[in-house]
């Protein structure tokens, strides 16, 4: 029989022929468009744009059917508000940092980073592989979100600082804006910690009603522009060997979600988390150089200012997960899997920005 006969037999137009060509997720899969607010200005091209390439993907790998429209903090919600946001349906999805919710419960840290915690690969490992997706998530049930991995920035530098730090008594009365559960292992140690979202650090470094500030590392530190103003650049970051990113779903939104959609936003996130790693790696070293090109001052902080820290947050850990049941449960959870417990640190990590800063300097 010829094609032509075959399509009049069988009634197959030009309709047909275009749905059959169709993906078959286009033709079945309901049409839905969700809203993503973000902790980050635009200009972060790594931590905004990882949110964005989250969303290009979920479009893409939908046909179109399933489209989440991304804003930058401040834009309908901000920055440090993504979680409440998400929780009461303001909006259905929010790309954020965990640890800036502990002051609702300190537990919220162990979704990003724990101070004196494992790096990032065993943090990744412990979400993934390890328990830690399904104890935090029933943990942020309570919430009413769940979590999705969708980014993650590796190790971090320790932050910008006015003048030099040597001693635990030169940070003593310091107000330094601090992410996260690290604030309150610094106000162990006199520091008053000020917790900002990245596009408002800037203004108050200028103004100098913040001291010091961390960010992240090299590529983003450059791009907020800290050393023109505090040129004593500090590491490592001991608060976060590998924080993660999450994006927070509203809990009801997600369970209405057909599962081919829970899927594919799961790997979106996946996608988005293993760009953004790569782009840190390959952006961090290149930027590190300029900044020290630029004057930018670098230092290690002194073996009695980590081993102050060390102490504290150890003391604060145990305080904590002594009346917080969920806190001792997650923290728990990642202690088992990561083998030496908080001992372990970002060795190979710190001694790549040791490495990398000595290269730069020649």
């Amino acid at each position: 029989m010829k094609r032509r006969d075959f399509i009049k037999v069988t009634g197959l137009g030009a309709a047909g022929a275009a749905a059959l060509a169709a993906p078959a997720i286009a033709q079945s899969m309901p049409e839905i468009k969700w809203r993503m607010p973000t902790s980050w200005p635009k200009s972060l091209d790594t931590l905004y744009g990882g949110a964005e390439m989250m969303s290009k993907m979920v479009a893409e790998a939908t046909d179109n059917k399933f489209q989440i429209q991304t804003f930058a903090a401040g834009e309908i919600v901000p920055g440090l508000q993504v979680l409440d946001a998400v929780q009461n349906a303001t909006c259905e999805i929010g790309h954020t940092a965990s640890y800036y919710y502990f002051g609702k419960d300190p537990t919220f840290t162990f979704g990003s980073s724990v101070p004196f915690g494992p790096n990032m690969r065993i943090n990744q490992a412990w979400y993934v592989q390890g328990g830690g997706r399904e104890v935090l998530n029933e943990f942020y049930k309570s919430y009413n979100v769940i979590s999705l991995l969708a980014g993650n920035t590796g190790c971090q530098m320790g932050g910008w600082f006015r003048k030099e730090v040597n001693t635990p008594e030169d940070l003593s009365g310091m107000k330094f804006r601090i992410g996260g559960f690290a604030g309150r292992v610094l106000q162990k140690l006199g520091v008053v910690p000020q917790q900002l979202a990245g596009g408002d650090i800037y203004p108050a470094l200028e103004k100098g009603t913040i001291d010091a500030a961390e960010w992240v590392g090299p590529y983003d530190d450059e791009k907020l522009g800290f050393y023109k103003i505090a040129p004593h650049y500090y590491y490592p970051g001991w608060w976060e060997g590998g924080p993660m990113l999450l994006a927070f779903v509203n809990l009801d939104k997600w369970n209405a979600l057909p599962r081919c959609y829970q899927s594919v936003l799961e790997q979106a996130g996946h996608y988005a988390n293993n760009y953004m790693m790569a782009r840190y790696d390959a952006a961090n070293p290149l930027a590190l150089k300029k900044l020290l090109a630029s004057g930018t001052k670098l230092h290690a902080f002194s073996p009695p200012i980590m081993d102050a820290c060390y102490k504290a947050a150890k003391e604060l850990h145990a305080e904590v997960g002594a009346t917080n049941a969920s806190f001792k449960k997650v923290h728990d959870s990642l202690a088992k899997f990561s083998s030496d417990g908080y001992a372990w640190f970002q060795v190979a990590e710190v001694g790549y920005d040791v490495f990398m800063a000595r290269r730069s300097q020649g």
